[in-house]
């Protein structure tokens, strides 16, 4: 990866504060790394680990160390003092509450040397000095995080790496029912130019409310005539108490049809087959009150060998994370909840987060005195430079005035307008309220004259003809669970109305409602099987009779179908351009999309490679490709294919430009800091081989540019008073740091180009990891800050730069391709597949079916007509 080249310099100087406070570390400490091994390993897995290692700390033979370790209840330990080795202890395994037991389960845990760790490795690092900067200090930062975050693992809930959450504290937001939000705390080690910092932030995770499971599945019975929904009990941890001590177990499936009262079993100790209810009432003394009005639950890993539980003895485990993709009604009510203020992340940080995850001086309990270690209260303040805002350029009106990084449009014509004179409009009616009553509805004629006086007053060529009208009824959802039946009557309309060879320019969509299977549905048929660009409008957002509403929206749209057109929308003026024009150049944008939790195992992912085509750097065609999942891994974030990408948005510039770009810069959206290194060492030789591929005979050496863009960072800034801050008191568009915070040898900046309207406003984290172009801290830093302007769909400055965001929705539409694997609601088909009581072999076949149908699906992609065009804007 390239050195900084220097610091930016253009802009107006000033400070922000921002969310890294300063450690403090003894320049030569040694600590001592160790391994935990615990025997058998076979039989201390999950929740036992961390049961085991509280008997640990409890034993005599370790409690003189206690309060000089942190360990991550598992694996690792890290201690002040050396501690004796060998060092081996025998643990007999109870529960919290459990009485003596002769059959507890034995274990060893021995905790075995291995390295020592010395804070000089990271000082030298931190120095600056070039000759430092291949040291490898991940083994004590790692250590140093084990340290400072060992109190809040105690105390708090873990959801992933560095996130802890403390319900004792926190409020709870219902999000939905079962499903509730807290607040909670990130907290990381980073080291900065001479200083250790701790980067702590503020984060909302959803958690499954605890509560007896009888009630929560009676909760859901009165909302639903479903009951509670398989996808919401898998994997559910639910705690027992009538063994006569807590017992944890994980839900494997609801057992519909199969009740405490019907169900028998096999047991000799009560003389034979009994029902589940007998069992608990002779057995344990406890007379069910649900044995016949909900399922049991099945808690057995083995098919052969199911446990049946009544739902009623079962308590849901607090502090469990909710593992589920939240639906949109679930995301609406998070965004709520998680959208705070700057001033009131602040607070919550310093005073609540400072005392949950134990950073405050003096504090008893605390892991950090005994490794002379301690932590500011105070927010880092680091220098920032506002930059300067480019000027919009539009074809002919007055030129629009940059305010709070947006502007406004009117009378103004675009810089190119595509053409229209043939397009059509669709009417998907569903019988709900908002709809037009057909193609000869007077209120439907003069909507589209509205929308077509948009168009030509925005300067779309065409926009004085009258559209094809169509219309479709569609059939009931009810028994139509995908909705197939419905956009086959979509298929059937448009193949019987609609001349092969005389295809509209486009299609409007008129839709009534939302529908997660219509719109995809749609997209996917025009999109790859017939070749014809669509826009949709929502009909309660385009006939909204407040005041601009329809005509805000209308603008919106023209904005989408221009470039579809192959338009151009706006442009920069001469000095903002420039730094792209000196040479010609193409940019690119580089995505991966991965299936979520709802998609079927085995779903690909989709990788998407937007290129400009020419010096305006407007039009952005995309390639997209299917990517096979690693079984191991389930996603694969570096695109396999991006040679062959590569060549085609390389082929479509040359035919545009009757030549090859002399230099390419690459903004690479959706990589992590761990995996920098694999964009050098997979995609970059893969970028090489398209170039060599493309001109065989002549050899061609474009210079090359790959920045990668970060927007999952827990980096915040805050003004430093009102008159620098935003209306919301957030940092002011065009703030850009580079120095404090930034990394100690690479070429990164932190750039907030857009203006923040709700919440807590995040920049983008770029990162330069290949620069052939030797660019200067300012040309890149304004480049892109510049760039961010040119956005197409939008008359503001956007927080990623475009060709990276034209890549991420690219990514969108091509998930619309594969809907139907991507989003099922139906657990009963992903354990279908995923479920660990089916063998590896039949898991991987599953896989692999899900996979093939996904190729079939997909096809050959997008229709060759229009793969040269922004289909997907």
């Amino acid at each position: 990866m390239p050195l900084r080249p220097g610091w930016g310099t253009l802009g107006v100087a000033g400070a922000v504060r921002t969310n890294f406070f300063a450690v403090t570390m003894p320049p030569n400490a040694v600590y001592y790394d160790y391994e935990i091994a615990i025997s058998p390993k076979g039989q201390a897995k999950g929740d036992r680990r961390a049961r085991i290692m509280e008997i640990v700390e409890q034993s005599p033979q370790f409690a003189p160390f206690v309060s000089h370790v942190a360990h991550d209840r598992s694996q690792r330990m890290v201690s002040a003092q050396k501690l004796p080795q060998p060092l081996e202890i025998p643990v007999r395994y109870l529960e919290v509450d459990q009485a003596d037991d002769p059959n507890a389960l034995q274990f060893t845990v021995e905790i075995k040397f291995l390295s020592e760790l010395n804070t000089t490795t990271l000082v030298n690092y931190m120095s600056g000095n070039p000759q430092h900067r291949k040291l490898d200090t991940q083994p004590v930062i790692s250590g140093l995080n084990l340290i400072l975050q060992q109190y809040a693992s105690r105390r708090g809930v873990r959801v992933g790496k560095n996130k802890y959450f403390f319900p004792s504290s926190s409020e709870h937001h219902t999000l939905s029912l079962g499903v509730e939000a807290f607040r909670g705390f990130f907290m990381s080690v980073r080291p900065t130019y001479k200083q250790l910092m701790v980067n702590i932030n503020v984060c909302m995770t959803a958690f499954y409310v605890p509560g007896n499971l009888a009630q929560a599945m009676f909760a859901f019975l009165r909302q639903s005539s479903g009951g509670m929904p398989q996808s919401f009990a898998d994997k559910l941890k639910v705690s027992t108490k009538h063994l006569g001590y807590t017992r944890k177990h994980t839900i494997f499936r609801i057992m519909t049809g199969k009740t405490a009262r019907k169900e028998r079993f096999d047991c000799k100790e009560l003389g034979g087959m009994v029902t589940v209810e007998d069992f608990f009432k002779r057995k344990y003394k406890i007379t069910l009150k649900h044995a016949t009005d909900l399922p049991l639950i099945n808690v057995s890993m083995k098919k052969e060998k199911p446990v049946y539980l009544p739902a009623e003895v079962c308590e849901i485990i607090p502090g469990q994370a909710y593992r589920g993709k939240l639906d949109p009604d679930q995301t609406a009510a998070m965004i709520k909840v998680a959208c705070n203020p700057p001033v009131y992340n602040g607070d919550a940080i310093v005073h609540q987060g400072f005392t949950d995850l134990g950073l405050l001086p003096d504090l008893a309990s605390s892991t950090l005195g005994p490794f002379g270690l301690s932590v500011s209260s105070e927010m880092t303040v680091v220098p920032d430079r506002l930059l300067p805002a480019p000027r919009p350029a539009y074809d002919s009106g007055r030129p629009p005035q940059v305010r709070d990084a947006g502007w406004n449009i009117l009378e103004v014509k675009m810089q190119a307008g595509g053409n229209m004179k043939r397009w059509a409009v669709l009417l998907v009616q569903e019988g709900r309220r908002g709809e037009f009553q057909g193609p000869q509805d007077r209120e439907l004629e003069v909507f589209l004259k509205i929308f077509l006086a948009k168009c030509n007053a925005a300067g779309i060529v065409g926009a004085n003809t009258p559209p094809k009208v169509m219309s479709v009824q569609l059939p009931n959802p009810q028994g139509d669970p995908n909705r197939e039946r419905a956009l086959e009557e979509i298929r059937v309309m448009l193949r019987d109305n609609i001349d092969k060879n005389a295809k509209p320019s486009f299609i409007l969509v008129l839709l009534s409602g939302i529908d997660k299977f219509i719109y995809p549905g749609i997209k996917r048929l025009t999109d790859t099987i017939m070749g014809m660009h669509t826009v949709h409008m929502l009909l309660n957002k385009a006939r909204d009779n407040r005041p601009n509403k329809q005509d805000q929206y209308f603008s919106n749209v023209v904005l989408k179908v221009n470039m579809k057109l192959g338009g151009r929308n706006h442009a920069l003026d001469g000095p903002s351009m420039a730094w792209l024009r000196e040479k010609k150049t193409m940019i690119m944008g580089i995505d991966v999309t991965h299936p979520s939790p709802t998609s079927l195992p085995g779903t690909p992912s989709i990788a998407a490679v937007v290129a400009s085509v020419d010096d305006h750097f407007a039009q952005y065609p995309a390639s997209l490709r299917l990517q096979k999942p690693d079984w191991n891994k389930d996603a694969k974030e570096m695109v396999e294919a991006l040679t062959e990408m590569t060549i085609e948005r390389l082929q479509s510039y040359r035919a545009k430009n009757k030549r090859l770009p002399e230099r390419i810069i690459v903004y690479r959206d959706g990589v992590s800091e761990g995996q920098y290194d694999q964009v050098l060492q997979q995609e970059l030789p893969r970028l090489r081989a398209a170039f060599t591929q493309i001109s065989p005979q002549a050899p061609y050496k474009p210079s090359l540019t790959i920045v990668v863009c970060g927007k999952r960072h827990n980096s915040r800034f805050w003004p430093p008073d009102h008159p620098h801050a935003s209306r919301n008191g957030n940092t002011l568009p065009g703030t850009v740091v580079d120095r404090g915070i930034t990394d100690i040898y690479n070429f990164d900046f932190y750039l907030q180009a857009h203006n923040g309207l709700q919440g807590h406003v995040k920049a983008t984290h770029y990162v330069v990891v290949y620069d052939e172009n030797k660019f200067s801290a300012d040309t890149l830093q304004q480049g892109t800050h510049t760039g961010s302007y040119l956005y197409a769909r939008a008359t503001k400055a956007v927080s990623l730069f475009p060709a990276a965001y034209y890549a991420d929705i690219a990514c969108e539409r091509g998930r619309c391709y594969l809907n139907v694997l991507l989003n099922t609601n139906s657990a009963d088909d992903r354990s279908s597949v995923a479920g660990a009581r089916s063998s590896v072999s039949d898991r991987e076949a599953e896989k692999e079916r899900v996979f093939e149908n996904a190729v079939k699906m997909w096809g050959k992609g997008v229709h060759p007509e229009l793969r040269e065009t922004m289909f997907y804007i």
